[in-house]
């Protein structure tokens, strides 16, 4: 057993040095500009959180409460899409599964551009969310079956940029056009970038080298091993211990993504005293700091392949520099310790990836992403809504950042017991 171990090892190493040869960086860059566009529709509502017209168009006034739940809705219904319909990766051709994404993007934001009243805003979010579900456990099956585990956080990398760099254009382009141009092109504007993104996807990931096939018979069904194979591979991943501790540690690092996404343009304008058109610059600044971290994060895990260790250091400097931002007063120091959070978030985001690849079989890739990706959403999900009733109750913005720190703290120190083995 051990040396058919050992033999298995040895013909999977020397696969991925010959695919490492052959590798297609249009992919990521094609799974990032779907990313990109995903980000601009998360958090294009949060930018308009503070605007007055939006609150009298929807009939309410500024209502943390009612305001956080316009995110958590859609986070909410994200994490459940993302572990229900994340296992279709695994069996569908993945552009044609993009291009109808994409597409109900762009038809669910011109109904929300024409929308004027809450409920039904709060139920196009949560059909957005499940459209959206799927995307990083299809785009994490793609690059894990097409890459080899040395290039995997480069290339987790490539196309998670959309994250910060969604957010850091999303929230200045929203509030540029909501300053000249109203709430509603902030939606509609966002349906049009749909296009470019469409002929992305048929360029950049028209035929992905899909390792992964099932093995069919003459009749095109898929054989009895093929089938026995990928349900003892699933039984192993939900028993597989160092599984459910990284997807603890995923809930606290997206707890604190979408927290910040959630409440940032508010928490600058509201808890710091920082006016709408001067945090339409400085907001997007942390996000920047995010894309560096999330380069500098990658290159050094694929170069030292330290996972878990990398994972561990950027969530506990993210929350120490949010601890940091609490304690601050001018505008400028406020920035610069953001950004020092955003940037040590950043550092793990393409890691935990990593981490999830090495730590589970590649036949379950989008079954595990689905599993991590969709816990981590559906709790996330709840960070806008607590946040804004902790708001709500104390009066005070400084208390929802607070969370995010316990939090956070929390989901770091579960990842010890792995930082020798990954």
């Amino acid at each position: 057993m051990a040396n058919q171990q050992v033999s298995v090892s040895s013909v999977t190493n020397e696969l991925e040095t010959q695919r490492e040869e052959k590798v297609n960086w249009f992919i990521p860059i094609g799974l990032f500009s779907c990313v990109l566009l995903a980000f601009f529709d998360k958090i294009s509502i949060a930018a308009l959180f503070s605007d007055e017209q939006f609150q009298k168009a929807l009939g309410i006034d500024f209502d943390p409460t009612r305001l956080g739940l316009l995110m958590s809705a859609f986070l909410f219904a994200y994490g459940i899409s993302s572990m229900v319909l994340s296992g279709i990766g695994d069996k569908f051709h993945p552009t044609k599964m993009l291009l109808f994404m994409v597409s109900s993007w762009c038809f669910l934001m011109i109904f929300m551009g024409f929308t004027h009243h809450y409920g039904t805003m709060v139920f196009l979010r949560i059909l957005l969310g499940i459209a959206e579900g799927p995307l990083l456990a299809i785009s994490y099956a793609i690059v894990r079956r097409t890459f080899p585990q040395k290039m995997q956080a480069r290339a987790t990398m490539l196309w998670l940029l959309g994250t910060p760099l969604g957010a850091a254009l999303g929230f200045p382009i929203s509030l540029y056009l909501l300053h000249n141009f109203g709430w509603q092109s902030t939606f509609f504007v966002m349906a049009a970038f749909t296009v470019p993104v469409w002929w992305l996807i048929i360029i950049g990931i028209r035929h992905p080298n899909l390792s992964h096939k099932q093995n069919k018979n003459a009749n095109g069904q898929v054989s009895p091993h093929e089938i026995a194979e990928t349900k003892l591979q699933r039984n192993i991943l939900l028993r597989n211990s160092h599984f459910w501790i990284i997807c603890l540690f995923n809930i606290a690092f997206l707890i604190y993504l979408w927290g910040m996404n959630g409440w940032l343009p508010s928490y600058l304008i509201k808890g710091k005293s920082i006016n709408l058109e001067h945090a339409g610059i400085l907001s997007s600044l942390p996000f920047i700091a995010m894309l560096f971290g999330e380069a500098i994060g990658a290159w050094l895990s694929d170069r030292y392949d330290r996972r878990a260790l990398v994972c561990f250091i950027s969530l506990l400097g993210a929350v120490a520099g949010l601890a940091g931002v609490l304690l601050l007063d001018n505008t400028y120091s406020i920035i610069l310790m953001m950004a020092f959070s955003m940037f040590m978030w950043g550092a793990g985001a393409p890691n935990i990836f990593a981490l999830l690849a090495k730590a589970t079989q590649k036949q379950v890739s989008a079954l595990a992403g689905g599993i991590f990706n969709g816990l981590g959403n559906l709790a996330g999900a709840a960070a806008p809504l607590l946040m804004g009733v902790l708001i709500t109750i104390t009066h005070d913005m400084d208390s929802g950042l607070l969370f995010i720190v316990i939090i956070g703290l929390i989901g770091s120190l579960l990842l010890l017991p792995l930082i020798k083995k990954y």
